[in-house]
Formats: structure tokens, sequence, C-alpha cells
């Protein structure tokens, strides 16, 4: 008895069946088969034939259900997914397979990918899919640098959490400079941009967000000329900044600091690196295995990058807040919540009503300057506390809270006085009450009342008799 089932086919031996029925029943010749199915006339023979004495199961691919002979043994495949869930269990499966090469384990990232979806320890594009804007790149290096900074726990739970500043070449995705930072602010982006123009020179242009470090966020501001600090920086160093309208419009960056937050962090770990300092020391090997792996060649092999030509001494100068103060009657000025006077002299005395530059370094120096020359001054007011209902951005408001606390700490938990304290009022001994409250004649009243009812039922008792009419009769009981 012969059982029936249910046989998989592709469409391509679907049709060869619906051809040869027809070759079979006479309703198209061995010719046209042979034309139909792309196939020489000795090759439809030969399937016709197989066809009329096995049946239709038999053009069948025989390797459909089979094992594959390449196939990697179970055994490697399972010690490999266990290395993955106990030590990288939250790696993608590149840099998984990168981390199994180096222990041994020769496995594509394309076979472990589809062991780790499989498993469960890894999500397919389709289900992590973003949808973004392309953008052709920049034709040359140094052309376009894209800039920003990604607030995160680069260091997990074994440090504090901090800021790392992303410089990378929007021609060929190259990291030009990276540094970790407390928080974005325009010292940290000066100390940033330092290292770059000693390591790569001037670029024509940087591309950032719309941040208050690059671009002014009030319109009605007068003083600055319409530039930021950081802005007035790079126009004395003749590179010109862009902020873009919109995160998608600068994606490059965005990008590679998802991919940082993935794959620097976990080298990090590995390292045992927990500090600013030991993580900074630790970015340049990290940037050139990087750049060595993912970097592409530019579209034209011109490098835009200029001379830096400026002297140590200037570039001090260049990279710090300067701003103008007017000197009033008393040779003093105002300079975030400090009172500054200056020293009288033959220079000073002529300075009254006039405007003079103002130097504020990320070592915490400050210098007053007037055409070149130095000043000396006296600092009055020196109270560090944030300003009250202070405008704080979101990317500034950890190390601003770290500040407040840092000044809130030392303090003594502050006293309120009572307003008997104030007024000094002493507690005297409480006289005596000349009659008894109300909660005493309460008492002494039910107390009287109590003593009058139980007399009259004493009464009551002792005046009650039994008498009968008759001897027999039930005696009756008679109160009197």
């Amino acid at each position: 008895m012969r059982i029936l089932g249910l046989i998989l086919m592709s469409e391509r031996e679907l049709h060869r069946i619906e051809v040869l029925l027809e070759v079979v029943e006479g309703r198209r010749t061995l010719a046209s088969a042979a034309i139909v199915l792309s196939l020489s006339l000795r090759q439809v023979q030969r399937i016709l034939r197989t066809f009329c004495l096995e049946g239709a199961a038999a053009l069948r691919h025989r390797s459909r259900g089979r094992r594959s002979n390449n196939r990697i043994n179970d055994g490697v495949r399972d010690l490999a997914l266990q290395l993955v869930r106990e030590r990288y269990a939250d790696f993608g499966p590149t840099l998984a397979a990168e981390k199994l090469c180096e222990q041994g384990f020769s496995v594509s990232r394309e076979t472990l990918r589809k062991w780790m979806a499989k498993d469960g320890l890894w999500l397919s594009r389709k289900q992590r899919r973003t949808f973004r804007q392309p953008r052709l790149r920049r034709e040359c290096y140094g052309e376009l640098i894209q800039i920003d900074g990604s607030d995160h726990r680069w260091f997990e739970e074994r440090g504090d959490p901090c800021t790392l500043l992303v410089f990378i070449d929007d021609a060929t995705g190259t990291l030009m400079q990276l540094l970790f930072v407390r928080s974005e602010s325009a010292f940290s982006y000066f100390e940033a941009l330092a290292l770059y123009l000693k390591t790569h020179g001037r670029p024509v242009a940087f591309y950032s967000d719309k941040h208050s470090v690059f671009r002014v966020a009030k319109k009605e501001a007068v003083n600055g000329q319409g530039m930021t600090q950081f802005g007035r920086a790079l126009s004395e160093l003749s590179i010109e900044i862009l902020c873009a309208n919109s995160s998608q419009a600068k994606g490059r960056v965005e990008r590679v600091n998802r991919t940082l937050q993935d794959r620097l962090v976990k080298e990090l770990r590995l390292a045992g690196i927990s500090d600013m300092v030991s993580g900074n020391a630790f970015l340049p090997g990290f940037m050139d295995a990087f750049n060595e792996r993912f970097c592409v060649a530019p579209i034209r092999p011109d490098n835009l990058h200029r001379p830096l030509n400026v002297v140590p001494d200037r570039l001090r100068d260049i990279l710090c807040k300067r701003e103008q103060r007017y000197v009033g009657e008393q040779l003093a000025f105002s300079f975030e919540r400090k009172r500054i006077m200056l020293a009288e002299n033959e220079i000073t005395r002529g300075l009254v009503g006039q405007y003079i530059d103002t130097y504020a370094f990320a070592d915490g120096r400050l210098e007053m300057r007037w055409r070149g020359i130095t000043l000396p001054y006296t600092m009055f007011d020196k109270d560090q506390r944030v300003t009250h209902a202070a405008v704080t951005e979101n990317k500034r408001l950890g190390e601003v809270l770290s500040l407040i606390k840092a000044h809130q700490d030392p303090l003594p938990a502050p006293k309120v006085k009572t307003n008997s304290e104030v007024i000094a009022y002493q507690k005297r001994a409480r006289k005596p009450s000349r009659r008894n409250s109300w909660v005493e004649e309460r008492r002494e009243r039910r107390l009287r009342e109590q003593a009058a009812t139980d007399l009259f039922t004493v009464a009551r008792q002792s005046c009650d008799i039994e008498v009968s009419a008759l001897p027999g009769d039930t005696p009756r009981h008679l109160s009197g």
C-alpha cells in the first residue's frame, strides 16, 4: 500500500511538470518543451523518461532536506554560543566574531549572526530598522568635519557618566579626534580643538548642531557680534562653522556615536578602564584600529587641511573666553558675579569710560588687557554658587548639579528659629485654677446622679412583701 503525502517543490520544478504533462498528452512537442524550459533536447528527453518511470517526485532536487557537507559541527556551535552568552551577550555579530576569532574560533560574522538570531541573542536589521535621509559624502579629506558630543555612561557602573567629543571627517569617515570631558562647554571644545589643530591642521569647515557653544540662541543679543566664543575663535583661525537644521542632517557623526556607544564601551570594559584620564590615554590606539577597519577612500585625493601657522601663545589667547567690559569711575566693573577693581597707575587712570578686554582661560586664570597690555587688578565677592533660577541646557545639567552639590555639602544645615525663640519667651510654672474645669464638674455630676439612683433601688427592695389570702393559695408579690 502506497502512502500519499505532501512533497515540497519549487516554482521551477512545478513549471517543468506542467510542460512535461503537455508533452505526454501530445499537446506540445519535445523541441517546443526544450525552448520553454531553456534546456537541450537530450536533456528534455532524459527528464521526460525519468518523469514517466518514477513520477513527479523524481523531478525534485535530490539534495533537498539533507545536511550540507560543509556544515560546522554542532559542538563548535554550542561552545561559541556559550561564550557569547557568558562574555559577549550585548555584542553585535561582527564584534563578537572578532573576539571569538581572537580565541581560536574561526566563524564568519554571517554564520554567527544566524546562530545568534536563531538563539534569540540578536535582532535583525528589519526588527531594528530606522529611516534616514541619505546625503552624499564630501569629495575631499578635510573639507568638512562633523563635531558632536555624546553624553553616555562610557564606563558603565565603574565610573561617573561623562561626555565624549567626536570629530569625524565627512569624506572618509575617519575619526579625527576623541576626547572625554565632563560636559559640553566652550572650554571643553577649545581643548579638543587645540589637539585637533596640532595634529591635523586647519580644516575648511566644521559641521555641528545648534548647541549654544556653536550658535547664538538669542537673536536680540548685543555682545559678541552675533558669534559665540567658539565661533569667534574659529573666525580668527579662518575656519567656517555650519549648523545643521536637524540631527539627521549630520547623520554621520550621529551614527558613529551609536557605534562608539556599543564598541568603545565594551573595549573600555575589557581594558578595565574606569576614569576619564585613563580613557583619554586609551583613545589614540582605539582610533587607529577603528580607522584602519572602517574609513573609506575619498572621491578626490586632495587634503584640504591647512597648516596652523600660529605660535602657542597666540593660540592660547585665541582659545579662551574674551569679552569687553566698561570701566567705571572707580576703575571697577562686574565680571561673572564678581567685582573687579583695576590697580591705579598711569595707564589705568585714563581708562575711565573706556572698554577693556577680559581673557578667561580654561585653567581658571583671568587677565585684563587694554591694547595688548596686561593690567593689574583686585577681585572681590568670590562667590561661585550657581545663579538662582539660571537657564541651564540639558547637556550641561549634570555638571551644574555636581557644582551645586559640591557647594551644598560643606554648608551646615540651616536652623530656623521659632517665634518663641525670636522674642526670647521663657515658659513659667502653671498657676492652680480657682475653679474646677468643666470635665471635673461633669464627672462630679455623674457621681451624684449615680449615688441617688443606688439609694432609690435599695429603698424599693426593702418594701417588697409576699401575702396569701387563704391557706394553700399561691403567695402574691406586693411592692409597698
